[in-house]
């Protein structure tokens, strides 16, 4: 994820020109920024894959930064069964 962080973060110096890579840097930072015994991270990693997207065309892309289906943690909801 370091890898891709560094990546958004040049995208953001090359196209500084638009207000939502700002924004985007920020996050980046803030993700940068946070300790592993922090829990925000694996939600905010999945939103910079996915607006990170919006780069798959540069050949510097890898496709391991693509999100994963985001899966929710915690039990598992009780199946119905009818009697």
């Amino acid at each position: 994820m370091d890898d891709f962080v560094k990546f958004l973060i040049a995208r953001i110096n090359d196209d500084s020109h638009l207000p939502m890579l700002d924004l985007i840097e920020q996050l980046a930072n803030d993700y940068e920024a946070m300790a592993l015994s922090d829990f925000r991270p694996a939600g905010l990693a999945y939103a910079l894959r996915v607006l990170g997207q919006s780069y798959t065309e540069r050949p510097i892309y890898q496709q391991e930064w693509r999100p994963q289906p985001f899966k929710e943690s915690g039990p598992s909801p009780v199946e119905f069964e009818p009697s």
